[in-house]
């Protein structure tokens, strides 16, 4: 089977190739550096000659509202129509779990604009939405940093290691299309704030954690559905405290 990984050189995308060619599947790593862009459209009908499935973990390189909205967009029709002209089997994504929850989020707007071209597009289609990966928990601690004291929500959150992720959409990649959303997320809940306190902690970093409910996310309010997944969300295995642990052995 040839699959096509659109961001195949990103944080998911390597590790996504990497288990699928272990598979023993045909799998291209399309990037922008391997030659094939789809805001441009270089590379992208050769890249997707022949392929039976698409996966799309590309991310825009600006979170500016504007720019995150036209990226997603862009790439979006041009890959979904070069995927129709090449008779592409199945188009797999991943996006974000509370894309219709957080409308004040440019980068959750863009997200949900991504999926309804996809529902529209008249390819079989698998979304996988994601809670936020562990590896973006230090980003999202100190985007509430004022000082030496860190503002953060005490919404629960449900992170997810990116290996879970790509595990599950190693599966989803070669099983039939979903056509609808699934959603992945970690093994447990965990509030915002004391996330936050775990990752200083690990870091040996003494800078105070308050729990302020007025704290936004990448300017918005959290409640505890904002970011967390439904009833049946497939769940990764890892826990964020033992991701923590070999996290600062590998550093």
């Amino acid at each position: 089977m040839k699959i096509v990984v659109i961001g195949g050189s990103g944080l998911i995308g390597s590790k996504l190739v990497g288990l699928l060619r272990g598979k023993g599947h045909e799998v291209l790593a399309a990037s922008p550096n391997s030659g094939v862009n789809t805001i441009t459209r270089e590379g992208l009908a050769e890249a997707l000659s022949g392929a039976n499935v698409v996966v799309d973990v590309a991310n825009s390189p600006s979170f500016e509202d504007k720019a995150v909205l036209e990226f997603f967009e862009t790439s979006g029709r041009n890959l979904l129509a070069a995927e129709a002209a090449a008779g592409v089997g199945h188009h797999v994504a991943l996006s974000v779990v509370g894309t219709e929850r957080l409308p004040h989020s440019g980068y959750f707007r863009a997200k949900a604009a991504q999926e309804r071209l996809i529902k529209a597009s008249g390819i079989p289609f698998t979304i996988l939405q994601s809670t936020q990966f562990f590896e973006f928990v230090g980003a999202i601690v100190q985007s509430g940093a004022d000082g030496d004291v860190i503002r953060l929500s005490p919404a629960l959150l449900q992170p997810v290691a990116s290996e879970d992720v790509a595990a599950a959409l190693a599966e989803l990649a070669v099983d039939a299309p979903f056509n609808g959303t699934l959603e992945i997320a970690g093994p447990e809940k965990i509030p915002l704030d004391a996330l936050g306190r775990q990752y200083l902690a690990a870091k040996g970093d003494r800078r105070r954690v308050v729990a302020d409910i007025r704290a936004r996310y990448f300017g918005s309010e959290l409640d505890d559905r904002s970011l967390t997944p439904g009833p049946q969300p497939r769940l990764g295995a890892t826990h964020f405290k033992d991701w923590l642990q070999r996290s600062a052995v590998h550093a």
